[in-house]
């Protein structure tokens, strides 16, 4: 079986705040951005790696959740335990200069694990959490 991970989804309550973060102070390239009506999903990816990439979408858009959910979701976005994702780069205290330089919002400074690993997190513009590893 050959299965590997193609698009991961994010959700995004501020579209032009999310190019500008993933774009900005990623780096990411920006691949896609289609919109509905008032809502936008932005594919977005890491330069050089077109086969992966990450699909920031309208946390509301699903047509199969109630407004009580809609409810919860945002307010879990609010405290950023919604949505998140584990990156990876060879040298996390240098990637991290450069996001704070950049104004990302560190959650935390890079940190040596009890597991094993060596890493830190950042919050994006819509709460949603970026673990960064050291690999």
């Amino acid at each position: 079986m050959d299965i590997t991970i193609f698009n991961s989804f994010l959700p995004q309550t501020d579209p032009e705040a999310a190019i500008t973060f993933y774009r900005d102070v990623l780096g990411w390239e920006v691949r896609l951005d289609v919109g509905y009506g008032d809502m936008r999903w932005i594919t977005v990816g890491p330069k050089g790696q077109p086969d992966t990439a990450v699909v920031l979408h309208p946390p509301a858009a699903d047509p199969g959740i109630t407004d009580d959910e809609r409810r919860v979701i945002a307010e879990m976005m609010a405290k950023g335990t919604y949505g998140g994702l584990n990156l990876a780069t060879k040298d996390v205290d240098a990637t991290f200069a450069q996001l704070v330089e950049a104004g990302a919002e560190v959650v935390q400074e890079p940190t040596d694990q009890p597991y094993g690993v060596r890493d830190g997190a950042v919050r994006d513009p819509s709460g949603n959490l970026l673990r960064i590893q050291q690999r």
